[in-house]
């Protein structure tokens, strides 16, 4: 059995009782980052496994093959990434889509996502969203890639390096316009912040400010309750 183990993005009461015993349970445990987890096992008194390895960018095809290769010995195999779920923006893809087409039974444990918190956290409308991942760092492919859902009513959920938000606020707003926004930084840390507003006010903000921890940014779809009625000078 793979278990496919949702961890805290930040605060470590997050991680549930059910994915504590899938890792007690585990011989092997494939992560992101060996230190990070090891460092969330200590904290819960889970002993090392026998087996524990980095499954990452890089070499995700490799440890695929390893990983199955433990499934069909009959080990149980935990999957996790450094924070929320493994294959969601994190690796983890390619050896779930090996077991489901190869009949390798595996089970997904709830837990954290820094989607459904910043999207509650932003205050915008619930009804559908749509999450995109990491958006292009070239200025015309970052405007061309919000542009695909200018005229779209979801609320739109990304993710970003606290280095690059400000050009990225600068491009929502070209393409899309000057909507309701919510920048979420270090969700569910110590020093979480939400700044919500319209973008022309959130490019203000951001502009010259040094952003430090993980960024989801959440914008309001295409609707005119989200849109400021007059145009704004930014």
């Amino acid at each position: 059995m793979l278990h496919v183990i949702a961890t805290p993005i930040g605060n470590l009461g997050d991680l549930s009782p059910r994915a504590i015993e899938a890792f007690k349970s585990a011989a092997v445990i494939a992560c992101e980052d060996t230190r990070r987890t090891w460092q969330l096992l200590t904290h819960f008194g889970i002993p090392r496994p026998p087996e524990m390895f980095s499954y990452r960018q890089g070499n995700e095809e490799r440890i695929t093959e390893r990983i199955v290769g433990d499934l069909k010995a009959g080990r149980e195999v935990a999957l996790c990434s450094d924070g929320g779920y493994p294959a969601i923006s994190d690796p983890g893809y390619r050896v779930i889509r090996t077991c489901a087409q190869e009949g390798i039974p595996y089970e997904v444990i709830p837990g954290a996502s820094a989607v459904n918190v910043a999207l509650l956290m932003s205050g915008l409308s619930t009804s559908s969203f749509t999450f995109r991942g990491f958006p292009p760092r070239g200025p015309g492919a970052l405007r061309n890639w919000f542009a695909e859902d200018a005229d779209k009513e979801h609320t739109l959920i990304c993710y970003e390096s606290p280095f690059r938000i400000a050009a990225t606020l600068e491009a929502a707003l070209d393409a899309l316009g000057d909507r309701e926004a919510a920048v979420c930084i270090e969700l569910t840390k110590l020093h979480e912040r939400v700044s919500r507003g319209y973008l022309s006010d959130l490019v203000k903000e951001f502009r010259d400010v040094k952003v430090k921890g993980e960024v989801a940014l959440v914008i309001a779809g295409n609707n005119p309750k989200f849109r400021r009625s007059l145009p704004s000078q930014v």
